[in-house]
């Protein structure tokens, strides 16, 4: 299969002990990687693809330089970290002009019906709402491609990092998610060691980074990060695998020891 292109938004806030992530917890019932904890994102929608919007930020030239894929796409990417984050968290990163920011996004609550249900493209949102697409409020972060294997579906997916605007609040309401919340990275991996939540290599890796970095957010999207597709190969048969990536010694020690607690 060819993988989808996809966006997903590492969303952060500093807290009192550190930068603190916004992450979901998928239902065991979804197709793809069901019961993962995961950050919010989705899918490239066609319908991300158009060019007719108001933008403030870097350009869609720019975004193609770092991401290393074309205009067309780089718009889309952008789009659909915007309108995922959107959808699943209720975070909208736009204003009403290029240097302002929506202050309370629940305002948009039945658009943000809309556009979960395909009622609504995002671009028609915004033109609808006199908003503009805040592109600055983003940073380029990471690429991960799913494995051949293992998957029934497969994404080339785009990590991007973004802090939470002020007054705005994340609430993990998308039938999605089973759970969602506010969790520090050193915690989060804690949760995954002990057995209380799973999370794929993409999602531990970019954690990991998150825990060695320190600071604050504002530290987080100063990072100036090379963008590299990163690819995981599931190695064995069920029952007997491993999933095999630049880090996977550490991540499949991790595993190990779930296994051994079962």
């Amino acid at each position: 299969m060819t993988p989808r292109p996809a966006a997903t938004v590492m969303l952060l806030r500093d807290t009192a002990d550190g930068v603190a992530v916004f992450l979901l917890q998928r239902h065991s019932r979804m197709d793809f990687a069901p019961g993962t904890t995961v950050f919010p994102g989705g899918g490239v929608d066609d319908r991300d693809r158009d060019f007719d919007i108001a933008w403030a930020g870097p350009q869609p030239a720019w975004w193609a330089q770092r991401l290393g894929v074309d205009e067309e796409l780089a718009l889309a990417l952008v789009c659909a970290a915007v309108r995922e984050t959107f959808e699943e968290c209720g975070v909208l990163l736009a204003g009403p002009d290029e240097t302002s920011i929506v202050s309370d996004a629940t305002v948009y609550g039945q658009a943000r019906f809309q556009l979960t249900s395909n009622e609504l493209a995002f671009s028609d949102f915004l033109r609808g709402q006199n908003l503009v697409l805040r592109s600055d409020l983003l940073r380029p972060w990471a690429n991960w491609v799913t494995p051949a294997r293992g998957h029934t579906r497969r994404y080339d997916t785009y990590f991007f990092v973004a802090a939470l605007p002020e007054g705005q609040h994340a609430d993990g309401q998308t039938t999605e998610a089973a759970s969602s919340g506010w969790a520090l990275p050193t915690a989060a991996i804690e949760d995954f060691a002990a057995r209380r939540t799973f999370l794929l290599p993409p999602t531990w890796t970019q954690l990991d980074a998150l825990s060695r970095l320190g600071g604050t957010v504002a530290d987080a999207l100063a990072v100036d990060r090379e963008i590299v597709a990163m690819r995981t190969e599931v190695i064995g048969a069920e029952g007997n695998w491993s999933l095999e990536f630049f880090d996977s010694e550490r991540y499949n020690e991790l595993l190990g020891k779930r296994r051994a607690w079962k």
